[in-house]
This record gives C-alpha cells, structure tokens and sequence, in this order.
C-alpha cells in the first residue's frame, strides 16, 4: 500500500494539468483491475501461495475512450479462463449491438476474416450460444421499448427515407431495405419515429408501416418529405392525410439522367432559378417555363418537369423559415449515414432481428444527441403557425 501511495504522489507532483485527469483515471482503472484478478487468483501478482486459484499470463493493452480523453490500460490475462474488468462493460449501445451481430454471425456460420478481425478488435477471444443470448436479450430489452414507445404531441413535418443492407434469408443472401422516420413535434424538436424492415416497396408496405406509426399516437403531419417511392404518396394521403414533398436532390439525379453529359450543368442551373423564387406561384410559374425550354431538345425530360411540379414545389407552401430542411431528405442523411456505416462493418447479417439490433441501437443514439440540445431545430415561433397545438410564448412581464 505504501508503495501504492508513493506512485500516486509522484503521479501527482509530475504530471501536466492536462494529462492530469486522465492518467488519474488511467492508475485508478488500473488499480481497480490488479484487485479484482487478486481476488479471483485467489493470490497477488508474483506471489507463491497454496491457496492460489488460477495463474496469470501477463496483459493485452486496450484504449479506453473516456470524457477525459484515451485512456491506455493493460488488461490483466489468465491461462485459465478470461478477465475483463466490468468497468468496460458498458459500452455504447450500438457497439453492444455489433458485437451481437457478429456473435451471431458465428453461430449461424457466416465466418470471415474481417468478422475474425472484428471479434479480435473487440476484445473477444472466443463465443458461445449463451453468451450470444444473453447479450442480444440485453440489447432487445432496450431498443424494443424504444421502437414501440407512443408517439405524443402532433408533428407537422416527417421524413422517410431508406438504406439497403444484406441479409441471409431461406438460405440465400438478398438485399433488403431499412427504413426509418423522424419528425419534427409542435416543440420544433427532432426525434426519431420508427424503424421496418421493407422487402419490398409495394404499396401493401407503405400502408402498413404508416399505420403502425399512426397506432403509436402519430398526428398532425402536414408533410411528409421522402424519395419517389412506389406506392408511398397514396399512403401518406389515404393514412395521414399529409402532403407529400419529393426530395429535391433525389429528382435532380433523376432529372440529370436525362440530359447529356455536357449538357447537364445548364440544366441543373435552369431548374435552379425555380427554387431561387420566393413564392409558390412565382416557382410554379418558373417551373413552367424551364420545361417549354427545354421540350424541343429534351422532351423526356419535360415530361418529367411536368409531372414533378406539384410535389417537388410542396414546400414552398410552408412558412419559408422552413424551405431548406424540408425540400429534401437531407435531415435524415446524417443518422443514415451513421447507419450505413456501422452496417459496412457487419457485412451480411445473419437474420431480420440483427438488423432492428443494430440499426435500432443506433437510433437510439441518435435520438439521445437530439435530446439533449439545447436549441431546437426549427424556431417556436416559425413552427406554431402550422401546428394543431401551437405552444404559447407570453411576452415578458415589465418589472
């Protein structure tokens, strides 16, 4: 002990102010770490002792990220069995949640190098059927609730959109579609809605997955901003009631396919002065006017302008504060990207419940992050005109 206290006090006296916290927390992880092995060897490190239980064999080096920064630690080995300090245990949901895909990969045989690799990183020396069960469990008791919770208050605005991944299924590896929804609430604050699991895009889909939302307590949606997904628009008006905005920078990808290459920067610059408008009709009219521009030379593409105006231009009919979060699906890119990449690192999941696991898990993430902000994503004031429940400011009281 006295030794122990020496090395505090040199620790204290030498070290910078800003390596102070943590390398403090670094000697007291490490600590905590030596005392726990002592315990379960049954003897200290080097120590001779017939009461000894297990033998040590010698540390693999792990980083900690901690508040403080990173935090390098030697975690204690055993010939015997394995040791993994339970300070570490918990780790942020969705990195739970990939350890259990792969942990499950395993068991249903979908073994690689990278997965092996993975595992390794991990910290992982080897996995049973068990330990599989009971770390999933532990995820799914979390990320279910989180999935089926009510949805309270009303939100004028929600975002679709999707990303693909690849499952085993019936013994063949396809290509599926995730699907999440966030909205905004009459508290002009962001949260994520629901997660599904699409085969495919039917109709059928759309329907469905609305009204599951719609049971959880969704309402007063005025639009709904997503791709052109088949069957999507008539569900969102048979289930919702909503306008729909197709995202802007998906059509002008469509758009673009129909022009040459060279020819594809004076289009895009054409279709822009449309959204450069400060009004709905002055767009529309613009609008109108690119497409007879371009008929004679691209007629397909007109075709395409004429059809896409009333829902490419659907938000220029909210309040303007608004425009360019809710012309696209930019505002869901961010979580999708997260989503994608943490699924890159999978590889082929091993079943649909992996799946709402991990991409569960990491909404939840996300939705903490927008939780805890301080400023909200859209203005109270800007959001109370097309809210069924505006919240009221009173003006401030003269002293």
């Amino acid at each position: 002990m006295t030794d122990e206290r020496m090395a505090l006090q040199s620790l204290l006296e030498k070290t910078p102010d800003a390596d102070f916290l943590r390398r403090m927390i670094g000697f007291a992880a490490q600590r905590l770490m030596e005392l726990d092995v002592e315990s379960r060897t049954g003897a200290a490190r080097g120590e001779r002792s017939p009461d000894r239980l297990a033998q040590r064999n010698g540390y693999r080096d792990r980083d900690w990220e901690t508040r403080a920064g990173t935090v390098e630690l030697r975690i204690p080995k055993l010939r015997k069995g394995s040791y993994f300090p339970d300070f570490l245990e918990p780790r942020r949901m969705a990195e739970k949640a990939i350890a259990a895909v792969v942990q499950e990969a395993y068991v249903h045989g979908v073994s690689t190098r990278s997965v092996d690799d993975l595992v390794r990183a991990l910290g992982m020396d080897g996995v049973s059927k068990s330990e599989v069960s009971r770390l999933c469990e532990e995820i799914d008791d979390k990320v279910k609730p989180f999935l089926g919770r009510p949805i309270e208050g009303d939100w004028p605005y929600v975002w679709l959109d999707a990303t693909y991944v690849k499952v085993r299924r019936g013994g063949r590896i396809v290509s599926t579609a995730i699907v999440i929804a966030i909205g905004v609430n009459g508290d002009g604050r962001r949260e994520v809605l629901g997660l599904d699991i699409c085969p495919s895009e039917a109709a059928t889909f759309w329907d469905e997955f609305l009204r599951k939302l719609a049971r959880r307590g969704l309402r007063g949606v005025k639009l709904v901003i997503s791709d052109a997904h088949e069957g999507l628009k008539a569900a969102i008006a048979k289930v919702l009631g909503a306008s729909w905005q197709r995202c802007r920078v998906h059509f002008m990808r469509n758009a673009l396919a129909h022009a040459s290459k060279n020819g594809r920067r004076v289009v895009s610059a054409f279709i822009a002065t449309a959204f450069a408008q400060g009004s709905a009709d002055a767009a529309g009219k613009q609008w109108r006017q690119v497409a007879d521009q371009l008929r004679a030379k691209l007629p397909r593409l007109a075709a395409l302008l004429d059809e896409a105006e009333v829902d490419v231009l659907a938000f220029m009919t909210f309040p303007r504060e608004h425009w360019d979060k809710i012309s696209s699906t930019n505002p869901i890119e961010r979580p999708n990207g997260e989503i994608k990449r943490r699924t890159n690192i999978v590889g082929i999941f091993p079943n649909d419940d992996a799946i709402v696991r991990l991409v569960g898990a990491i909404l939840m993430e996300q939705n903490d992050e927008w939780a805890v902000q301080r400023a909200r994503y859209m203005t109270l004031e800007t959001i109370a005109p097309i809210s069924d429940n505006p919240i009221v400011i009173l003006p401030a009281v003269a002293a």
